[in-house]
């Protein structure tokens, strides 16, 4: 008889019972193809349950004096351990009602005493193994879900690294520093946070999108590696003509994320909400703004929240050619665009936590080796014909 839930040893059965003589019985009847445990009342069953390992099945009389057959297999389905240890009740209880009883109570078959020793080895045998191809099934469910789980994690952690790769491929060319990528991301995280549950943006920002803004706001000038070094780098006001290149940075970026996007062949969450970010942050909320001249709601609401937080970096930030402009005055620069340059439900969320983003800003703040880049960044473009 081939009965054990693997190769190496056979399975365990734990015999309940208080009348020694069925003890001896049933473990005579089983020990030739299982490893038997035995339990005199359903007290030390449950002890002989908690410590060690589990058995693979329990035999289990129900007229007990002290604890019940019933009132052990009610124990045993409230504890996760020993909830998917089958049970078969071995009982002098022949009535229909105290079989439906008992495999309503999780048992899963019901033998009458006397017994039949074939009987009683067909059905252990049968029980033990659909419960070794149920655990296997649960092992492989258990396989699968780590497996997913594994391969989940390294899918965004490709990401993450494609777009840090890309965000810092823009920085090289670009006087900003990658802090600055970093403070977006936060700056975008925390309006988001604000605004979750607010009637307009409530139906949009969802965790996962949360998530998403935040992998995808670093790439919001990725349009920038496309402009000249001549533009991008220009310490001073641009002519009208250099701005209306510069201008290009929004579709340059779109189109780069689109390209990639083609080139996947899938369309990918993160990606539209970076093609959003990097085509729309520069519009406004009066239709001033640019490449389209998109206002209000028509402008995309992760472009919307880029607006602030972009603008609001820009003016704090120093840079090699100018200061950093107090927490204080940029607040107040936000707070005079409410209603023209920004959405006036997301500046308010700004106005109302600025203390947050002022810290953000200063986690994240520039250090003197990021100061010396610009200025190295600045020294080529003074080298340029």
């Amino acid at each position: 008889m081939d009965s054990s839930p693997s190769p190496f040893q056979p399975a365990t059965v734990l015999v309940v019972d208080d009348t020694p003589d069925n003890l001896m019985l049933m473990t005579e009847l089983l020990k030739d193809h299982y490893r038997v445990k035995a339990a005199n009342s359903g007290e030390k069953a449950l002890r002989i349950l908690q410590g060690g390992s589990l058995p693979d099945l329990i035999l289990l009389d129900i007229m007990m004096p002290g604890m019940s057959g019933h009132q052990v297999a009610q124990q045993l389905q409230l504890d996760p351990r020993t909830r998917d240890i089958p049970i078969i009740f071995l009982t002098a209880l022949a009535s229909l009602a105290d079989e439906i009883q008992g495999l309503e109570l999780g048992a899963v078959d019901y033998i009458t005493k006397p017994i039949s020793p074939p009987l009683v080895m067909a059905r252990v045998e049968t029980q033990l193994k659909i419960k070794a191809a149920a655990d296997f099934l649960r092992d492989q469910n258990d396989f699968l879900e780590q497996e997913v789980r594994r391969r989940t994690r390294e899918v965004a952690a490709i990401q993450d690294v494609t777009i840090q790769a890309m965000a810092s491929l823009a920085e090289t060319r670009d006087n900003e520093t990658g802090n600055h990528i970093r403070r977006t991301q936060h700056y975008i995280k925390l309006l988001a946070e604000l605004l979750r549950e607010h009637p307009r943006f409530r139906h949009f920002l969802t965790e996962e999108t949360i998530a998403l803004l935040f992998k995808s706001a670093p790439l919001h000038d990725i349009g920038k590696i496309g402009i000249p070094d001549h533009i991008l780098l220009k310490p001073g006001r641009f002519t009208e003509e250099e701005f209306e290149v510069m201008k290009t940075h929004t579709t340059l970026g779109r189109d780069a994320i689109q390209h990639a996007e083609d080139q996947l062949g899938i369309s990918v969450d993160f990606l539209n909400l970076a093609k959003e970010i990097a085509y729309g942050h520069q519009e406004k909320w009066d239709g001033s703004g640019y490449p389209e001249g998109l206002a209000a709601d028509d402008i995309p609401i992760s472009a919307r929240m880029m607006a602030v937080a972009d603008v609001y970096d820009a003016l704090i930030s120093r840079r090699v050619y100018k200061p950093g402009m107090p927490h204080e005055q940029a607040v107040e620069i936000i707070r005079q665009g409410r209603g023209s340059h920004f959405d006036p439900d997301i500046c308010d969320a700004f106005l109302s936590s600025t203390e947050q983003f002022r810290a953000i800003a200063e986690r994240f703040s520039d250090s003197d080796l990021d100061m010396a880049k610009q200025r190295a960044a600045l020294e080529r473009i003074a080298e340029l014909p």
